[in-house]
């Protein structure tokens, strides 16, 4: 058995960084190719395979459509006890493309998993890259945690594109809900008594959501948009459909908000007689959790390469999906700077700079500061064991009856 010493550290350290640079034009190509052909959530059928197919080309097992979901995969590399998963992002925005510079991230998860494939017979690690869709909508990672995907896997690892290199902050808890309210039509002239407006319903909804917030706890945010609210100004309005979004500091915070909000939802329809149809969007995304050896690790990799990243521990940030991993093991999320002249995630601006040259810097940075994070997780005796430990039990928590 090897004995996982700092002599081997600092070979796998080296031999995992030249990988990842051996790879820099096809990861570099990768980003850019995602960048120019943006896909939404769950539509994102040709960055997957792009992401697929370049990890089955390196030589990892690939499996296609994992949980049901035709977008998701993931590739596996080596065969050790410590399982290490890179986290892929790669849906797009509606409209405006790659605006939180998901290209960035699955590209330099990808490069991570090539640099830790690398030395994975060197640390008895299996390298785990898990496509994850649909992150900016219902929430890919948590479908693929319900689903057993993570289930052998001891540290999850990813980073995110941003105007800044920062470690350690949280984020806010989400869920959605879609909303129906379904009326009667009738002439609004002639009989509108006839009528049960669902536009009235909708608008007793927002105004009392509205009226809610005072009382909602510090960091607690609700936001909603209308779809469809009739169709003709002389027709009692028979259905009106929004999506209401809710945010909370944890997911405690958010189950007492949705407690609330429903409360007003319901108060609408008793209040215009109309239906009130509710379904949840997704899944709920929890806050994030960030491990502090981990965090620690990626702050040593990243300042060896140059980076000086802002520690935002205490603060929040809007919300992941990979907060639900967070919950249930050990995960790594920070984020890699690039310069955007002052462009902020989700515009259009932002999205200009996610294939320029400081983007593509920030790939190849986070992915050598990624795999460094599992080179040290691997070769750190007491952290290889703390997560190996956590992953038993885990185990014995699901086989335990009851």
């Amino acid at each position: 058995m090897t004995d996982l010493t700092t002599p081997v550290r600092g070979r796998a350290f080296t031999v995992a960084a030249d990988a990842v640079r051996a790879h820099e034009r096809k990861l570099v190509a990768l980003s850019h190719s995602l960048h120019a052909e943006p896909e939404t959530a769950m539509c994102e059928h040709k960055s997957a395979a792009k992401i697929a197919s370049l990890a089955e080309g390196a030589g990892f097992e690939v499996t296609r459509g994992v949980a049901g979901l035709p977008t998701a995969f993931v590739a596996a590399h080596g065969t050790g006890e410590l399982v290490v998963a890179l986290c892929a992002e790669y849906d797009a925005l509606p409209g405006i493309g790659h605006a939180c510079g998901h290209n960035v991230n699955g590209a330099a998860s990808v490069g991570a998993a090539l640099g830790l494939a690398a030395v994975a017979d060197l640390l008895r690690i299996t390298v785990k890259l898990i496509g994850t869709p649909a992150e900016e909508d219902i929430g890919g990672k948590a479908l693929l945690l319900e689903a057993g995907v993570f289930d052998d896997v001891a540290a999850a690892l990813m980073a995110h594109a941003a105007p800044e290199d920062s470690v350690g902050a949280s984020s806010l808890a989400v869920g959605a809900w879609d909303v129906v309210y379904r009326g009667r039509p009738s002439h609004a002239a002639l009989a509108p008594w006839e009528g049960v407006n669902a536009l009235d319903a909708i608008t007793l909804a927002h105004t009392a959501v509205g009226l809610l917030r005072q009382q909602l706890p510090p960091g607690t945010l609700v936001h909603d948009v209308v779809f469809e609210a009739g169709h003709a100004v002389n027709v009692i309005p028979e259905k009106a459909r929004a999506r209401y979004e809710l945010r909370a500091r944890t997911i405690e915070d958010l189950a007492y908000a949705r407690r609330r909000v429903q409360a007003c939802l319901e108060g609408a329809a008793l209040a215009t007689g109309a239906g009130l149809e509710l379904a949840s969007h997704g899944a709920d995304f929890a806050d994030l959790r960030q491990d502090e050896y981990l965090t620690a690790a990626y702050t040593r990799a990243v300042r060896a390469l140059g980076r000086e990243p802002v520690d935002r521990r205490g603060e929040v940030m809007a919300s992941t999906d990979m907060g639900n991993v967070s919950h249930v093991l050990p995960a790594l999320h920070p984020t890699i700077g690039y310069d955007t002249e002052g462009a902020h995630h989700h515009t259009a601006p932002f999205a200009r700079y996610g294939n320029s040259p400081g983007a593509d810097r920030a790939v190849l940075d986070a992915a050598i500061a990624l795999a460094h994070v599992g080179v040290e997780l691997a070769t750190d005796a007491e952290q290889r064991k703390r997560c190996l430990d956590l992953l038993a039990g885990r185990r014995a928590a699901t086989a335990s009856p009851g």
